[in-house]
């Protein structure tokens, strides 16, 4: 949705690396966002996006408007159905997913690519792009892409401006629990055990109000009472200012 940072470039460079041509995707799209989220105010700056997408080997920027992408009489939605987009995000954000999913169809029909590149940062989200992919036969490849964090582990993501100069040292928190759910898998804890260890982290920053903290199946994102290899932990919440999320692979023997 633009606002590049460096989990972005990452992205674009791998594109770039590994195919004849890139085209980027630049769209703050209104059907991912609820009532009472920041689609007025997420931040937008086209010119600087280009710029940064050129430096890392876009060829082209694909930056259609909404009356572009969704004309008057537009009446079509793409709905994933099942677990995998009622809980966590889907739970928190209703209605986020359909826009995920219809406006990814859209663009793959429109580009037509052989490869499409998502971060992992937005686990969930990949893993409903890979099922609408799968599941409408798009012929597009996804190529998951390792998140980018910033040297204290913060995630990359454009929502990171929204954090205060006080909520900053702080925002890591989500990282820091994520290693402990880490820490307690490998010393043989059982996946609700893990979750109560990061749960302990997130309660050390009273700013942070958790929506979850959970360890759940690498694909099917279901709640695990054991050990999968890849089992994934995922978290979110909010600081006053802003939303934060983030997940780390936490179980592979």
């Amino acid at each position: 949705m633009g606002y590049l940072h460096e989990g972005h470039m990452e992205l674009i460079r791998r594109s770039a690396a590994e195919n004849a041509e890139t085209a980027v995707s630049i769209f703050v799209n209104p059907l991912q966002f609820g009532a009472g989220e920041d689609y007025e105010t997420y931040p937008r700056d086209l010119e600087r996006d280009a710029r940064l997408a050129a430096e890392a080997g876009a060829d082209w920027i694909f930056h259609p408007d909404s009356r572009t992408m969704y004309p008057p009489g537009f009446a079509t939605t793409v709905h994933v159905g099942g677990p995998l987009t009622e809980r966590w995000e889907g739970e928190r954000r209703p209605g986020h997913f359909d826009g995920v999913a219809t406006v990814v169809t859209k663009l793959f029909n429109l580009v037509r690519p052989d490869r499409a590149y998502f971060g992992e940062k937005d686990y969930q989200q990949l893993q409903v792009v890979r099922r609408i992919t799968a599941d409408l036969d798009l012929g597009v490849e996804i190529v998951p892409v390792p998140i980018v964090r910033e040297p204290d582990g913060l995630a990359r993501s454009s929502r990171n401006v929204y954090l205060t100069p006080e909520q900053r040292p702080k925002a890591n928190v989500l990282y820091r629990a994520l290693l402990a759910v880490r820490e307690a898998a490998a010393s043989g804890a059982s996946p609700q055990e893990a979750e109560r260890a990061g749960g302990r982290v997130l309660a050390e920053v009273p700013e942070f109000t958790p929506d979850y903290l959970a360890v759940v199946h690498p694909e099917t994102l279901e709640p695990l009472q054991e050990w999968v290899p890849g089992a994934r932990a995922i978290v979110a919440g909010r600081f006053p200012t802003v939303r934060l999320i983030d997940n780390m692979e936490v179980w592979n023997p």
